[in-house]
């Protein structure tokens, strides 16, 4: 069974944040902001560009690549992020709504950061196990830097946290951009390190709470989290990627792109060097920020836009979430012969 991507979509606003105004709301030095954390600047929701209403623009977007019918698409999965134009809300249903989707069925997906990946293992699976299912969208939206204080310096690995949104259409059957095996991990060791305390059934949200604006992320170990985290995500990383290269059928040798998170640049080239990679062989989203589980749609798009990619070129897509979660797809871009097509 085939399955390729036929559609691609990506919304970013306009309105932009500078390094230099990170580094003034957070009090710490420009160069700090520039080199350690990565960012020349990033990406900001304007007043309309609310999480879900980004993934309809981005939907719209990859339907028009696509150039198909939206009654042709048989489900809709969201996997943007759950703060949205509204706390307790199916954004999946109101997307297929906004673009026309009148024969699909919705549902929402989570898993922070990592979550695009796990959509589209999730659409794999749905059209292998579903005959009626042949044609899924993959929608989501971000803007978490609404739930940064750059006053609280336990978050500052965060503050490149931006704004968009993303969208893929997969299609049973298609002869393009084959979509190959998914590898995913996930460590609950690390589920309650970052979190936003308040506003759930534990603390619910008080006029106090609010005033002392606690409902922004925080981390409750800071110290002992980076101990536990820095080398295993790093290994994580590597074993994503091997596992779902491998799981394809593919070798270490084969990857020709990494689209990746926006991360420091130090882990970011590390990852590149693990696989002889050189700097063309991904891009740096140093212009972007962190766009949640935006950011491998958005480094694909680039990349082909900026032609990084070419006919035949082993693509792998990498993520990582808060929980911690860690997930990675490998691709084959472009047009594959009926004869060459991969049998799952």
């Amino acid at each position: 069974m085939n399955v390729g991507i036929i559609g691609l979509g990506v919304y970013l606003p306009d309105k932009r944040m500078t390094s230099e105004e990170i580094a003034r709301l957070a009090n710490i030095p420009v160069h700090i902001v520039q080199t350690k954390m990565g960012i020349e600047e990033k990406t900001i929701a304007g007043e309309d560009d609310h999480t879900v209403q980004m993934a309809i623009c981005a939907a719209k977007e990859a339907i028009q690549n696509a150039n198909i019918n939206p009654k042709a698409i048989d489900v809709v999965i969201y996997f943007g992020e759950e703060h949205k134009e509204y706390p307790l809300w199916s954004a999946g249903i109101k997307i297929q709504e906004e673009i026309g989707a009148t024969n699909a069925w919705a549902f929402d997906t989570q898993l922070r950061c990592g979550t695009a990946i796990l959509a589209i293992k999730l659409a794999k699976s749905l059209m292998a196990s579903d005959e009626d299912i042949n044609t899924v969208l993959l929608a989501g939206g971000y803007r978490n830097h609404d739930l940064i204080d750059f006053n609280n310096p336990r978050t500052r690995f965060m503050f490149n946290l931006g704004a968009g949104g993303g969208a893929l259409i997969l299609q049973k059957g298609a002869m393009e951009n084959i979509v190959y095996e998914s590898d995913l991990i996930t460590d609950g060791s690390f589920s309650e390190d970052v979190l936003i305390p308040v506003g759930g059934t534990k603390q619910p949200l008080t006029p106090l709470l609010l005033e002392q604006g606690l409902y922004r992320f925080d981390v409750t170990d800071p110290e002992g989290m980076k101990t536990r985290l820095e080398q295993r995500s790093l290994d994580n990383f590597i074993k994503v990627i091997r596992n779902s290269l491998m799981k394809s059928g593919f070798k270490e040798e084969d990857l020709s792109y990494l689209a990746m998170l926006h991360m420091k640049k130090s882990a970011h080239d590390y990852v590149l060097k693990v696989f002889d990679l050189k700097e063309e062989n991904s891009i740096y989203l140093s212009k972007y920020g962190h766009i949640g589980q935006i950011d491998q749609l958005l480094s694909l798009k680039l990349a082909l836009d900026e032609g990084k990619i070419k006919e035949g070129d082993i693509v792998t897509l990498v993520s990582a979430g808060i929980g911690y979660a860690w997930g990675a797809t490998t691709i084959q871009w472009g047009k594959r012969k009926e004869t060459e097509a991969w049998v799952n």
